[in-house]
């Protein structure tokens, strides 16, 4: 299945009391992840025409991150979509390749010009899927 890979590096902002990266930091970055890829893959038409949204997010932290660690953020959608909605699986990794977190994301998408639900075009989901 094709995926797509980001790193992110661990600001000051990201962290918190306990000097790793905040749980809600990693929600952040699932969604900044999930959504470049959508536009690292998305033909124009798809982009002006539909939007996504999460309706379940399922996270495992296995570890934590402090300022200035960096990650390599990992996502792909391993099934086909089933009527609006698909999963979205993600996994973050140190540079030491250990699994920080992983997690699985369902995603919805909306007709931008209605503003409801559809049942996601194939052409919509082919670039996602392995052949």
């Amino acid at each position: 299945m094709p995926s797509y890979t980001a790193t992110i590096t661990a600001g000051p902002e990201d962290i918190d009391e306990l000097g790793h990266v905040n749980n809600a930091v990693w929600v952040k970055w699932i969604q900044d992840v999930a959504v470049a890829h959508w536009y690292a893959v998305a033909a124009p038409e798809h982009e002006a025409a539909y939007f996504w949204v999460v309706t379940r997010h399922e996270i495992d932290y296995r570890g934590n991150v402090s300022e200035g660690e960096t990650v390599t953020a990992e996502t792909w959608v391993p099934h086909a979509p089933r009527g609006a909605r698909f999963d979205r699986h993600m996994k973050f990794t140190g540079a030491d390749g250990k699994v920080r977190v992983e997690a699985k994301t369902t995603w919805a998408i909306i007709d931008r010009a209605t503003q409801r639900l559809i049942r996601v075009p194939p052409e919509v989901a082919a670039p996602f899927l392995a052949d």
